[in-house]
């Protein structure tokens, strides 16, 4: 039997809850992988009632949860209470937060699970009880690190449509093109062609790499970075064997004909990456951390606070997180 997927509580207050309640309900309707969630039985319970949902819940350990998922929705302990209300973070919030992704990551590591699954978490509420990192890609990398070197981690928003990948994230537009370079345009391509090759089934992954100035840079005349950062990357890449194009005006990449012709499209800043895949596949977007030993799928969205508890929240993008990681997991690395 597979291993069951380690689903993370995210924020308390946001709608991770209701989506998880609503996927393990729809689990038989749409042939769900096995999961558990990580977190308060007694604060998902409190939020079924909310929700007028009537769920089975069942307190089991990792090793217990596929067995117990069939007839309850498993619930595994990280022994952080979470007493925030729909919509009202407070003072649990981001312990319960954070223990259930810790707990989710070493529950993979150890084989107990066979990947991560992460609901919203709210970064502003994180921050304030001291949380580092920009974001939960960030967070993965340290957690994977071991006491070592952390591995450099890679976000991909992937759809059957279309897959992105931003070469720099959570920074401000100042701050990415500070940090663009060659070397990490490179080092980014190499990792996704990497899992895409050993997660997804592609031999040969094509590359589609944007520009970061309007048209490119036309040779320079609207900004020479990519005549001087960009294209050598592409060259570099090129030189290795990997099928990538480049440097692309962005505005022409995200067309139904031009995404026909690349397996994933490299970007060099968070929003030239995410607008397209969120005005493609805003439901079912999956937010994928590369170049982690472990597997980690998340919804694309955030913590909605202003529909959690409301029963309004849709469920597709966190189903399609599940069934992508459990894809991800049966995948058989080359």
């Amino acid at each position: 039997m597979a291993k069951p997927l380690a689903l993370t509580t995210g924020e308390p207050a946001g709608i991770g809850p209701d989506i998880t309640l609503v996927a393990w309900l729809r689990r038989r309707e749409l042939d769900l992988p096995p999961f558990y969630l990580l977190g308060d039985r007694a604060a998902l319970t409190e939020r079924a009632k909310t929700l007028g949902l009537a769920v089975e819940l069942a307190d089991v350990s990792a090793d217990e949860a596929s067995e117990a998922f069939s007839r309850a929705l498993p619930v595994v302990a990280t022994g952080k209470k979470a007493t925030a209300r729909p919509g009202k973070p407070d003072e649990t919030s981001a312990d319960a937060a954070m223990a259930s992704i810790r707990q989710a990551v070493a529950d993979v590591v150890s084989g107990k699970a066979g990947a991560v699954v992460t609901n919203p978490i709210a970064k502003n509420v994180l921050y304030r009880a001291g949380f580092r990192h920009p974001g939960h890609t960030e967070f993965l990398a340290e957690l994977a690190a071991k006491g070592g070197r952390a591995p450099q981690p890679v976000m991909m928003l992937w759809s059957p449509a279309l897959a992105v990948v931003p070469v720099t994230i959570h920074l401000s537009v100042r701050e990415a093109l500070a940090q663009l370079s060659t070397d990490l345009i490179v080092s980014t391509a190499r990792i996704v062609v990497s899992d895409m090759k050993a997660r997804f089934g592609l031999a040969a992954p094509r590359l589609a790499v944007s520009g970061l100035n309007p048209h490119a840079g036309e040779d320079g005349t609207l900004g020479m970075e990519d005549v001087e950062i960009v294209a050598p990357a592409v060259e570099i890449l090129r030189r290795e064997g990997i099928a990538a194009r480049g440097p692309l005006p962005a505005d022409t990449m995200f067309h139904g004909a031009a995404r026909k012709t690349y397996d994933c499209a490299i970007c060099m800043y968070h929003d030239q990456a995410l607008i397209p895949i969120k005005t493609v596949a805003f439901e079912d977007a999956v937010n994928v951390t590369l170049g982690l030993p472990f597997i980690r799928t998340s919804p694309d969205h955030g913590t909605a606070f202003d529909i959690a508890g409301t029963g309004k929240a849709n469920p597709s993008s966190l189903i399609a997180a599940l069934r992508l990681a459990a894809r991800m997991a049966a995948a058989r690395p080359r």
